[in-house]
C-alpha cells in the first residue's frame, strides 16, 4: 500500500526493459511497489509434492514433482525423421507425461534424469486419454552445476511461493524478480498507526512483505496475510470514514413534512397498509430528512419488497416542505416504468396545475436523453420554476442544462449502475447538498455493504408485501433432456391460455456482427462455444414453432425509445402474450399479470442477475414460474450455480454464493471503482471480522484527526488508493 520513491521506481530499472515489459503487459505491474504487492497464490512444500491427481484440464499450472523416467522416441514425420522426448513425472498422488519435440528435446533430455526433482509449468492437455504437459518450462530443484546451485538456494527453502503467473511469465521468473526488489521493502511506509499495529499485535510492513514472499514457516504466511489484510481493510475504511465525516460537515435543509400535505393525502388513498418493514424504514428515512446535514442512506430490498413505495413517500415528504425530489434510473425503460407507476399510484395528486388535479397536487415530469425538444424544454422549465415537485430521469438529469428550483432529495435506483461521481454530480444541483437515498434490489452481504457502500447508512426491507405470490424455479437441461425444453414451451402456452403473460429472456440482441471471438472454453464444452442465444433469432423460432399463434413482441436496448415504450405499454395492457427481451427488463418492470419466465442460456447470467430477472414474475396474485434453460453438462459449476438459484428465493443467500463463485473484484469493481484494484489478500466474505474492526478503528481515527495530519504514512497509502480510483473513473469515462 505504501508508495514512496523507492517503491515508485519503475521495474525496468531493477529488472531490465524486457522483463519489465512482460510484467507490465501480462500482469499490469509497473513499479517496485506493484511487484511487492503481487503476492504468491499458494506455496508448495519442499518434501511434500503438489498433487498431480487433480490437475485441471486446459489450465496453466505449476507443479513440483520428481522424474520417474525419460525416453527419446524416433518417428517418421512429414519432414523426415524426428525425435520426441517423453518424460513421466510423479508426486506420489499421480503421474503426468511431459512431451518435448524436435530440437527442443536435447536440453531436457540432459536435465531431466530419473530421480531429478523440479518445478514444471505449462498448460494441461489431454492426449490419448492421458493428461500431459507439452513443452513445459521447468526449474531444477537440485543439481551440481553453478546455475543449479543458485536454484538450490532459491528453491530449496521449506516453502516455495507459487505466483499468479501467465504463459509468458512463469512463477519462478516472478520469484526471481521479487528477489531482486525485496530489499526495497525496508523503505515501505507503514500506513497503520503504531498504536493500532501494536495493539493488535501486527507485524511491521517491511517484515510482512518479506514473510509473504519468502516465508520460513507456515506461521510466517499467516502473520503476513493478517497484517496485509489489515492494510487493505483499514486504508479503504479510512477513505470511506473520511467521506462520511465530510458529509456530516455539509449543511442541508431539514425537511419535516407539514401535516395535511400531499404525503397525508397520498397515504389516505393507499388501498393497502404498509408492511412493518416499510413503516420502520420510512421512519429511519424521515428521521434523517429532519436533520440539518444530508441523509446518505442505502435502501436494500428484495425484488418486490416495496422499495419504490418507501422512496415515493420520502419524495412526497420533501415536496410538502416546498422542495423537489429527483429519481435517477439506470435505463430509459426503467425511468419510463417508474414514471408510469408513480403517476398511477398518485392519481390526481400527480396532476398539479392541471384541470382535475387535487388541490395539494404536484407535477411529475420525466426527463430522458431521447425526449423530443419541445417536451424536454417544458420539463426543464417545470424544474427550474418549481412547478414540478418530482422528476424521474436517466443520466440526462446530470447534464449542466438541468437546473432545479429547490432540490431537496435525490433517489438513485440500482446504485451498482452508477459511479460515486454521478451521484455527486446530481447532488451538486441543490443550493445546499440535497439528501440522498440509494436503492438496490441486489441483496448485498453485510461485509460488502461495509466495503462498497461504506459511506452510506443501511436500511433493509426483507419482507414481501401481502399478496405477492411464491415463485417456483426449475432448471431445464436442454442438451441432456430436449423434451424438457418442449415441455417448457407447453407451460408457457398453458399460462397464456389461463389469461396470463410470459417473458422469454436471452443474453444477446442478435443484430450484432457475428462475433468471431475465440472461445476460451474447453474443447469438450460445446455449449460454451456457440454464441449466446439472441432475442431476434429466438423470437422468430418461437413464432414459427412452439409458440405459433401467440402474440409475441421483442424488447431490447437498441430499439428506439418510443418503440420500447410502446411495446412495454402494450405488454402491460395485456395486448401481448409473450415478450422476448434482453435484460432491459431486469429491474423495475412491473406487470402483475406476467406469471412465467423462460431464461435462455441461463448459465450466461450471474446469480444475482438471475434472481433479479426472476423477480419480474409472481408480482400479482397468481404464482410465478421461472425456467432456467441451459445446455451445460450436469456436473459443471455453471449448472451448480443454476441449481442454487432454483432452490432458494433468499437473495442474501444467493449473493453470498455469487460472491464465493465469482472473483470478488467483479462485484466490487462494478459497484465502486478502485476497490477491485486495491483488494489483494482481503476477501470480503471471509474477512468480515477484520472489515468490521477496521471500520471501527477508521471511524475513531478520522473523528480525532479528519485531515490525518498525525498519520503521514496513512495519507500516502490513501493517496495511492484514491489515485487508482481516479484513474478507473477516467477509464470508465
Amino acid at each position: 500500500m505504501g508508495r514512496v520513491p523507492a517503491l515508485d521506481e519503475p521495474l525496468k530499472k531493477s529488472l531490465g526493459p524486457a522483463t519489465a515489459k512482460v510484467m507490465a503487459e501480462a500482469l499490469d505491474l509497473h513499479t517496485v511497489g506493484d511487484l511487492l504487492h503481487h503476492y504468491p497464490r499458494r506455496y508448495a512444500e519442499r518434501g511434500e509434492l503438489t498433487t498431480l491427481s487433480d490437475l485441471p484440464l486446459d489450465e496453466h499450472v505449476t507443479v513440483v514433482a520428481q522424474v520417474a523416467d525419460a525416453r527419446v522416441h524416433t518417428f517418421n514425420g512429414s519432414k523426415g525423421r524426428g525425435q520426441r522426448l517423453e518424460v513421466t513425472i510423479t508426486d506420489g498422488s499421480g503421474r503426468v507425461q511431459l512431451v518435448f519435440f524436435g530440437k527442443g528435446v536435447h536440453k531436457p533430455h540432459k536435465d531431466l534424469l530419473p530421480g531429478t526433482r523440479a518445478m514444471f509449468a505449462g498448460k494441461v492437455s489431454l492426449f490419448n486419454r492421458r493428461l500431459q504437459l507439452a513443452h513445459p518450462s521447468y526449474e531444477l530443484l537440485r543439481g551440481d552445476s553453478g546455475e543449479s546451485a543458485d536454484s538450490v538456494v532459491s528453491w530449496a527453502g521449506a516453502l516455495i511461493p507459487i505466483y499468479p503467473a501467465t504463459t509468458k511469465l512463469e512463477s519462478w521468473k516472478i520469484a526471481k524478480a521479487v528477489d531482486a526488489v525485496l530489499p526495497s521493502a525496508v523503505d515501505a511506509v507503514d500506513p497503520l498507526p503504531p498504536a493500532l499495529r501494536e495493539g493488535r499485535g501486527l507485524a511491521e510492513l517491511p517484515e510482512a512483505l518479506r514473510m509473504i514472499h519468502r516465508p520460513r514457516t507456515k506461521a510466517d504466511i499467516a502473520d503476513a496475510r493478517e497484517r496485509l489484510k489489515w492494510d487493505e481493510a483499514f486504508v479503504l475504511q479510512v477513505a470511506l470514514a473520511r467521506r462520511r465525516h465530510a458529509d456530516t460537515q455539509l449543511p442541508a435543509v431539514a425537511r419535516r413534512p407539514a401535516p395535511d400535505g400531499i404525503l397525508d393525502a397520498f397515504d389516505a388513498k393507499l388501498p393497502f397498509t404498509l408492511t412493518d418493514g416499510q413503516t420502520k424504514v420510512s421512519k429511519e428515512i424521515f428521521d434523517d430528512l429532519a436533520t440539518e446535514h444530508p441523509m446518505h442512506r442505502l435502501l436494500q430490498g428484495e425484488v418486490g419488497s416495496g422499495k419504490t413505495m418507501v422512496a415515493l413517500r420520502a419524495m412526497l415528504a420533501v415536496v410538502d416542505t416546498g422542495g423537489q425530489a429527483a429519481m435517477l434510473a439506470p435505463t430509459e425503460v426503467l425511468a419510463q416504468q417508474h414514471h408510469r407507476s408513480v403517476t398511477e399510484m398518485m392519481g390526481e395528486l400527480a396532476e398539479g396545475g392541471m384541470l382535475g388535479g387535487a388541490e395539494r397536487a404536484t407535477k411529475v415530469v420525466l426527463l430522458t436523453g431521447s425526449m423530443g425538444a419541445a417536451a424536454r424544454r417544458q420539463a426543464l422549465l417545470d424544474l427550474v420554476t418549481g412547478e414540478a415537485g418530482l422528476v424521474i430521469g436517466t443520466h440526462a438529469l446530470i447534464e449542466d442544462k438541468v437546473q432545479f428550483h429547490d432540490l431537496g432529495l435525490v433517489v438513485v435506483d440500482e446504485q451498482h449502475r452508477f459511479g460515486v461521481e454521478q451521484r455527486d454530480a446530481l447532488r451538486g444541483k441543490g443550493k445546499q447538498p440535497p439528501h440522498l437515498l440509494v436503492m438496490t434490489a441486489t441483496p448485498i452481504p453485510r461485509t460488502v455493504a461495509m466495503t462498497v457502500f461504506g459511506d452510506l447508512e443501511t436500511s433493509v426491507l426483507d419482507q414481501l408485501p401481502a399478496g405477492r405470490s411464491p415463485i417456483v424455479s426449475h432448471v431445464v437441461p436442454a442438451a441432456d433432456k430436449p423434451h424438457f425444453l418442449a415441455r417448457a414451451w407447453e407451460r408457457v402456452r398453458e399460462e397464456v391460455a389461463n389469461g396470463h403473460q410470459a417473458y422469454v429472456v436471452c443474453p444477446r440482441i442478435g443484430d450484432e456482427e457475428d462475433q468471431k471471438k475465440k472461445s476460451k472454453a474447453s474443447p469438450e464444452d460445446e455449449a460454451e462455444k456457440r454464441p449466446p442465444l439472441a432475442v431476434l433469432d429466438v423470437a422468430e423460432k418461437l413464432r414459427a414453432g412452439p409458440l405459433a399463434g401467440l402474440r409475441i413482441a421483442v424488447l431490447h436496448g437498441r430499439m428506439h425509445p418510443d418503440d420500447k415504450d410502446d411495446v412495454m405499454r402494450r405488454f402491460a395492457a395485456g395486448e401481448l402474450d409473450v415478450l422476448v427481451a434482453t435484460t432491459v427488463i431486469e429491474v423495475g418492470v412491473n406487470v402483475p399479470n406476467a406469471t412465467a419466465m423462460v431464461i435462455m442460456d441461463a448459465d450466461r447470467f450471474g446469480v444475482s442477475q438471475l434472481h433479479q430477472l426472476r423477480g419480474r414474475v409472481g408480482r400479482g396474485s397468481a404464482p410465478g414460474l421461472c425456467l432456467l434453460v441451459s445446455e451445460m453438462p450436469e456436473a459443471s459449476p455453471a449448472r451448480q450455480r443454476l441449481n442454487a438459484v432454483a432452490t432458494t428465493l433468499d437473495g442474501f443467500e444467493l449473493s453470498r454464493i455469487d460472491l464465493e463463485q465469482r472473483r470478488e473484484g467483479d462485484v466490487l469493481g462494478q459497484a465502486q471503482s478502485g476497490v477491485r484494484s486495491s483488494l489483494r489478500v482481503l476477501t470480503v466474505i471471509d474477512d468480515e471480522e477484520v472489515i468490521a474492526a477496521a471500520r471501527e478503528e477508521a471511524t475513531a481515527l478520522v473523528l480525532a484527526d479528519p485531515d490525518l495530519t498525525g498519520h503521514p504514512g496513512l495519507r500516502t497509502a490513501l493517496d495511492a488508493l484514491l489515485s487508482e480510483e481516479r484513474e478507473e473513473y477516467l477509464e470508465k469515462g
